[in-house]
């Protein structure tokens, strides 16, 4: 057992060291040249939601800018593996109009996590789900789905009604 613990050890000096060499030995041109290729990726709030689209980073940030723009706030609450959000992404982001709108006529929020505002999950947790929260800061229950079980569920079929 002790010799194994030292085999251990000694694999993971030599993987360090080996690992500073090549840090060491890196080509200036190509360690720039991973800089640029860095800055032209950036991260992006849309998360596949629509590039072109103004998000903003945290229910808070949304919150202000809606009461001091005073335009709507639209919370996309998702999660990136479940198909059901992927097919209303596709959808939302599909459609000139919908993008059109959420560029212009919202403050535009897409969760990937549930925010701490118990007023934003009033009928439960799922995904995806859609909340609008006008400017003064009040979720507006009475903008729902045609779901009576999961209220702010939308389905890629009715981006077609909000067109």
């Amino acid at each position: 057992m002790h010799s194994f613990q030292l085999l251990c050890s000694l694999l993971l000096c030599n993987a360090l060291v080996v690992a500073a060499q090549r840090k060491l030995q890196k080509d200036p041109e190509q360690e720039e040249e991973e800089n640029v290729t860095r800055i032209r990726m950036p991260q992006t709030l849309s998360r596949g939601w629509g590039d072109e689209i103004e998000w903003v980073q945290t229910y808070e940030e949304a919150l202000t800018r809606s009461r001091n723009s005073k335009k709507p706030l639209m919370v996309i609450h998702h999660l990136e593996e479940c198909p059901y959000s992927q097919a209303l992404k596709k959808a939302f982001v599909s459609s000139p109009e919908i993008q059109k709108m959420a560029q212009e006529d919202f403050i535009m929020l897409n969760l990937v996590h549930s925010s701490t505002d118990d007023n934003m999950a009033p009928d439960g947790h799922y995904v995806p789900r859609i909340l609008f929260v006008d400017p003064s800061m009040t979720v507006r229950a009475d903008l729902t789905g045609k779901y009576k079980n999961r209220m702010y569920a939308y389905e890629p079929e009715d981006i077609s009604n909000c067109e």
